[in-house]
């Protein structure tokens, strides 16, 4: 395919670049900071870049540990569905919950927090775990006037997979640049989030599909 060059109506969305899913980290993505340079390197090429961030409160309903006799992986009914259980991570002000060091976190317009809500866990960027209670980031990314997002971060198969089908639910061309994510892949959930991705009509890009 011929190489997409990114004008100002693209934004790249840099999803949870944080301690705690890196190696030995709280919630360790495998290979999650092989991701942070390809990020970087992807900067340059992009006008507007906005980043995500886990932030949850202390005894999160996601936690593991704020359900007795449960372990993390688990997965329990929530009031909006079934949930998995994670040990706890992202804790707000924590030094898990921090960006890694070394991603250029200056190139980004916006922060835009997830996971505060006590009750509600937050994969999507756009939506928390209920699918009805907005972030805001549509709304910014429509009054910017961005049409095409791409998307690279952490974890393919849960905070990318479901913020670029809730991209493409909100009406913006989405593409994920396989090369600059990594998965948990809990049980075949990275082929499953693929497979959704795909349905959903978001595109699947190389870092060198991307014009420098």
């Amino acid at each position: 395919m011929a190489a997409i060059r990114p004008n100002e109506n693209d934004c790249f969305v840099v999803v949870d670049l944080q301690v705690d899913f890196m190696p030995g980290g709280a919630l360790a993505v495998p290979g999650g900071d092989a991701v942070v340079p390809l990020v970087n390197g992807l900067l340059p090429r992009f006008a507007h870049v906005v980043a995500t961030q886990d932030w949850h409160p202390p005894g999160h309903f996601s936690f593991a540990s704020a359900q007795p006799g449960r372990a993390p992986f688990e997965t329990v009914q929530a009031p909006y569905g079934a949930q998995t259980l994670w040990p706890d991570h992202c804790v707000q002000g924590t030094p898990g919950a921090a960006f890694h060091r070394d991603f250029r976190l200056d190139r980004a317009e916006l922060i835009l927090r997830k996971g505060y809500h006590p009750g509600i866990d937050s994969y999507s960027a756009f939506y928390e775990n209920d699918r009805r209670t907005p972030t805001g980031l549509s709304g910014y990314l429509r009054e910017r006037g961005f049409r095409r997002l791409f998307f690279a971060g952490l974890a393919t198969d849960f905070c990318v997979r479901w913020s670029v089908e809730d991209a493409r639910h909100e009406g913006f061309e989405a593409y994920v640049i396989e090369e600059a994510c990594r998965a948990i892949d809990l049980a075949g959930s990275l082929a499953e989030a693929r497979r959704a991705m795909q349905a959903v009509g978001a595109g699947s890009l190389a870092v060198a599909d991307l014009a420098a």
